[in-house]
């Protein structure tokens, strides 16, 4: 329930501090007190739609903060778990809202997000007025409110559950009927293709090895080139050696004819005829080791252009090639096998969907007998609230071929407000006062089934008086047995049931400033803002005790 609301700068509040307590509360005050603007700062710290107008004249920008006790497995603390906030201890809702329109919103001192702190405040407190469409007047929720009302979580559940499996297994038929009739379209080509990559058959890592062995031969090609080259110049035709050892042998029979004049010329030239032979022993040395084999380069220059080739023919990269084929075979073999496995899928996805139909109906059986139950106690309901001409319709249609997670239903809530009129939606045919009474007899023949803990009613007594008034304190009273209840007022015997009364008023603060404040009253505060609402801004005498024999009345009568 909610236990404190906190507010700060909104409108004409300053600063507000309210503790609300269990059972039936309500708010009362003279028109224009303020109480929209506590139910508009209510609305911010459920998620509502921000305005930078609801801040405070004069103030950069206005708070709002909630705080909730509810049990440790309410939906509240589960949706909490499920986006990792600290869900221990009291909910606190905290939404701040500047003057420039931004906002920032804060759930158990965490940041949170706008969406977050809506499905929070969805789980927590319901507001229902004679206009509000978050409530029971949207259809999309007539459906839960049935289910809720019939008990039929196990039966919802088993239907989700069928739908799932159903169509999770409709996605895998899919998925494989388009696997065999593209591999059907493509039965040649495929074929032509696992042929020609089976013969490549390439290999994890190959194209790297080839590169690096194709690069290393390159450079061993490249220096055994040079070094052959040195030895035709060394070795070859030519080679200088044969004509410097001619010379040598001229200059040494010269020699003997001029002594002193040759001697050194020719032992150069003979150290020289013994660099080149050494020179050309080291060549034939190094052209033996390095070994280089032209035919392996070309070799793995082949299957290296092989492999490129390939991978560019069939838009892949090399490395993928091997998938490539494995997934071709894969797929030659869902078109080879591919039928009986279909007719298996098919015939395993009809089970399925006839055990979803099967769920699916015995539901709509289920709401079909709740929706007449449901009825009976709206119904029961109506003539103390004067609307003893009316009906309340649950209309419940079932269509096979509308299938959804929750089943086949459409469900909507409609009224009849006099006989012989056509039946329609709740919001088009009952006129504002009207609603607020059939939402209140819904909500009754609910009590806290699919129930929200803190109910919030925003002046669902406009235009009721006397009886149709205390009828509604009734049952607003019987409401509150099982849940927080919150109801702003005008009707003196729906503030004479309250377990607990606060005062809405407004005071100057300064020139030209009003402010609004909130604030519990007691015994004798009540009977006198009882007997203003009896009648109106002149109090009386009569009027107090008319006051004080309804406090005395209710009272004695629930006693």
């Amino acid at each position: 329930m909610l236990v404190h609301l906190s507010i700060r700068d909104i409108v004409l509040i300053e600063r507000l501090d309210i503790d609300f307590r269990s059972g039936l509360s309500v708010l009362t005050g003279e028109t224009g007190a303020g109480k929209s603007i506590l139910l508009d700062s209510l609305s911010l710290a459920l998620g509502a739609r921000g305005d930078s107008a609801l801040v405070r004249q004069g103030a950069g920008q206005g708070q709002v903060t909630a705080v909730f006790d509810v049990p440790g497995n309410h939906p509240a603390r589960t949706i909490l778990s499920d986006n990792e906030i600290d869900q221990d201890g009291d909910i606190v809702l905290r939404r701040i809202q500047t003057s420039d329109g931004r906002t920032r919103v804060f759930i158990n001192d965490q940041p949170a997000s706008v969406s977050l702190m809506r499905d929070v405040g969805h789980a927590l407190v319901e507001i229902h007025g004679q206009h509000d469409e978050r409530a029971m007047v949207d259809v999309n929720s007539h459906r839960d409110l049935l289910d809720a009302f019939g008990g039929h979580g196990d039966a919802v559940n088993a239907v989700r559950a069928a739908w799932k499996v159903w169509r999770d297994r409709l996605r895998a038929l899919e998925e494989h009927r388009a696997r065999v009739e593209t591999a059907a379209r493509e039965a040649d080509y495929l074929r032509a293709a696992v042929a020609e990559l089976s013969e490549l058959d390439p290999q994890p890592g190959e194209e790297t090895d080839l590169a690096e062995q194709r690069s290393s031969m390159m450079k061993a090609e490249k220096t055994a080139s040079e070094i052959n080259e040195a030895h035709e110049l060394l070795s070859g035709s030519a080679s200088p050696v044969p004509t410097l050892s001619s010379l040598v042998r001229r200059l040494e029979r010269k020699s003997q004819e001029v002594p002193g004049l040759l001697e050194e010329i020719i032992i150069a030239l003979d150290d020289s005829l013994g660099a080149l032979d050494r020179a050309q022993s080291g060549i034939d040395d190094a052209i033996r080791a390095s070994n280089f084999d032209p035919q392996e380069l070309e070799r793995t220059e082949e299957r290296l252009f092989a492999l490129r080739g390939a991978a560019r023919k069939y838009s892949v990269a090399v490395e993928n090639l091997a998938k490539l084929r494995d997934d071709m075979v894969a797929d030659l073999a869902d078109l080879d096998a591919g039928e009986e496995r279909l007719a298996a899928l098919e015939s395993e996805n009809a089970e399925l969907q006839l055990a979803f139909g099967r769920a699916a109906e015995r539901l709509s059986a289920a709401r079909q007998a709740a929706a007449g139950g449901l009825e009976k106690s709206v119904m029961a309901e109506l003539p103390d609230l004067k609307l003893e001409q009316a009906r309340f319709i649950v209309a419940v249609s079932s269509d096979p071929d509308a299938k959804s997670p929750a089943g086949i239903d459409q469900v909507e809530f409609r009224v009849q407000t006099n006989p012989g009129t056509r039946d329609g939606p709740m919001m088009k045919v009952a006129s504002g006062g009207e609603l607020s009474r059939f939402l209140l007899a819904l909500k009754v023949a609910l009590t806290d089934r699919g129930s929200a803990p803190t109910l919030v009613f925003d002046e669902i007594d406009t235009g009721a008086g006397g009886a149709v008034a205390d009828a509604i304190g009734k049952r607003l009273s019987r409401l509150a047995e099982k849940v927080q209840v919150l109801s702003v007022t005008h009707a003196p015997q729906v503030a004479a049931r309250a377990a607990n009364h606060y005062l809405i008023s407004k005071s100057p603060s300064g020139k030209d400033r009003v402010l609004t404040g909130v604030s519990a009253i007691d015994t004798s505060e009540r009977r006198e803002e009882i007997a203003r609402m009896l009648s109106g801004a002149s109090i009386t005498d009569e009027a107090r005790a008319a006051a004080a024999r309804l406090l005395g009345e209710i009272v004695g009568a629930e006693t």
